[in-house]
Order: structure tokens, then C-alpha cells, then sequence
């Protein structure tokens, strides 16, 4: 029998959430790294990401990538 790596068959996902800070509030809200609309932040409505075709542009600041 021929071994098979699993791996290799099923593709990952390139897509992230990431742990995302507001520069005008410091709230920290998880964002989808490829948004398709804008994301504001919840407390002083500062936009957070973009939507650029493919991945969105992060405009506050990233904290942690979250898997």
C-alpha cells in the first residue's frame, strides 16, 4: 500500500482572523483578513480594515494572528 499524506491532499486555508486594535479607542475586535466590507469598530465606529479585491487592508493595529 502506498502511504498518502493527508497534508498534501487537503489545501489549507490562507485566510486568518487577526486580533485587531483601534487606533482612536484601543478596543480590540477580531477582524476576517479578507473582509469583503468595511469593518468599523464597535465603540467609536474608527474604520479597522478595507476591502481590496482579495485580502483587506488593515488599517488599525495587529495583535495577534489568530488560527
Amino acid at each position: 500500500m502506498v502511504k498518502v499524506d493527508l497534508e498534501k491532499l487537503i489545501p489549507q486555508p490562507r485566510s486568518r482572523f487577526l486580533m485587531v486594535t483601534c487606533i482612536g479607542c484601543g478596543n480590540r475586535q477580531v477582524v476576517f483578513d479578507s473582509a469583503k466590507s468595511v469593518v468599523r469598530c464597535t465603540v467609536c465606529k474608527e474604520v479597522l480594515a478595507l476591502p481590496r479585491g482579495g485580502k483587506a487592508k488593515v488599517v488599525g493595529k495587529v495583535n495577534a494572528v489568530l488560527t
